[in-house]
């Protein structure tokens, strides 16, 4: 298991999306995604939800949202 780190912070759309996408599609079945961003990624909670994908969002005190993105388990 690894985590694959993608700062999205300060990036303009879509280049969170893209990046983080790209994470997902090269992950292995054990592997999380954790991206770090200064706003909640609504339209991105629904695509990883139609394409098999579970996530965790935390906001910290600092403004920025961690998301932890897996495989949904099977």
């Amino acid at each position: 298991m690894s985590e694959i780190l993608v700062d999205a912070r300060g990036l303009e759309p879509p280049e969170p999306f893209e990046r983080v996408m790209e994470a997902v599609s090269d992950m292995g079945a054990d592997d999380i995604v954790l991206m770090l961003l200064e706003r909640e990624p609504h339209p991105l909670y629904r695509v990883l939800e139609r394409n098999g994908y579970v996530y965790r969002t935390t906001y910290r005190e600092d403004g920025v949202f961690e998301i932890r993105i897996r495989l949904k388990p099977a």
